[in-house]
């Protein structure tokens, strides 16, 4: 069989898997093939142990039943990858599960080809742990993320175009040339952490923005991480730091809000109870402002504590949201 028709079976068995029936027209505009093409690969497919039936109706189709034995390991490439990828992530996000997601993770590897356990070898990442109000996870190709850690991992140039999100944009601007150190997960996206050789300075590179070139630039001597934790340093610039883990500006203030009303809301702030309807919060973010605007969000009296400068940033709100009274 062709690695061409290998591709077609996996690709109608990864369709017959998502839903419980398919009409025959439909998986033939969904795979760009004939009915007659369709009907000889679901042949193939129950010849190798998949229980596919044939389902009435006006046109006729097809659905995958559950049986007692499963046919041998069968995915294609991106399922592979996704998959490789979620266990490694389970192996420090899953509580309880993370030995059991590592021995699954060895088995997925020993199972698959070995034009594929190589690639998967090359693919690592660091995993800094989700929390609500995260973004929602974006779109990666498996390929992309594939390309990233293996440039990181052999610690080879690479090239790529970049989307700054403004439309067009990426084509104007001449290829990135950077020595990539990290791939990482945080914040329910996946970034690059490397030295920008233009510029001179460690970036945080959008993996869906990122378009590779090939072939990768000459080899380079890796650099230590500012700090040297990965994950130490990209939750640092989250924060508008570039050294410590820590919010450049933190005050301390009290709400005339009970405790359990201002705890959902805080992350990683400290809020301490002062009675049934008082509290009080220390609480960071990247600039003084911000952190004034962050606690009028409470809509309650707020004291302030500490420091002057929060003071002065209540204020400097103030007099940018006055409202001048007309007749």
């Amino acid at each position: 069989m062709t690695t061409t028709a290998t591709s077609r079976l996996l690709r109608l068995l990864s369709l017959l898997q998502t839903r419980r029936d398919w009409p025959g027209t439909l998986l033939a505009a969904r795979l760009e093939i004939s009915r007659r093409t369709v009907r000889r690969d679901i042949d193939r497919l129950r010849e190798m142990g998949y229980r596919i039936e044939a389902t009435m109706g006006p046109e006729g189709g097809y659905r995958l039943s559950a049986g007692r034995e499963l046919p041998p390991f069968l995915f294609d490439d991106d399922q592979v990858i996704a998959l490789a990828v979620a266990l490694q992530a389970a192996t420090v996000t899953a509580g309880g599960l993370q030995e059991a997601a590592l021995r699954a993770l060895t088995t997925v590897s020993q199972l698959v080809p070995s034009r594929l356990r190589h690639r998967l070898n090359a693919l690592e990442f660091t995993t800094i742990p989700k929390r609500p109000g995260d973004a929602a996870p974006d779109s990666v190709s498996p390929s992309v993320l594939l390309t990233l850690s293996a440039a990181a991992r052999a610690h080879e140039v690479l090239r790529f175009d970049y989307a700054s999100g403004r439309p067009g944009a990426a084509e104007r601007l001449p290829p990135r040339r950077v020595e990539p150190h990290y791939v990482v997960t945080s914040h329910g996206r996946w970034y690059l952490v490397a030295w920008d050789l233009e510029r001179d300075e460690w970036r945080l590179f959008r993996a869906d923005r990122i378009t590779p070139r090939t072939p990768t630039g000459g080899r380079f001597a890796p650099r230590e991480i500012p700090g040297g934790n990965v994950a130490e340093y990209v939750s640092a610039r989250f924060k508008g730091s570039d050294a410590t883990n820590t919010w450049p500006c933190v005050g301390k203030v009290i709400l005339h809000r009970p405790a359990s009303y201002v705890l959902p809301f805080v992350r990683d702030g400290i809020v301490e109870e002062l009675g049934p309807e008082r509290c009080s919060l220390e609480v960071g973010s990247w600039s003084w402002v911000s952190l004034a605007a962050t606690l009028n969000l409470f809509d309650t009296d707020v004291e302030i504590l500490h420091p002057p400068e929060l003071r002065d940033a209540f204020a400097k709100l103030a007099a940018r949201n006055s409202v001048t009274a007309t007749e």
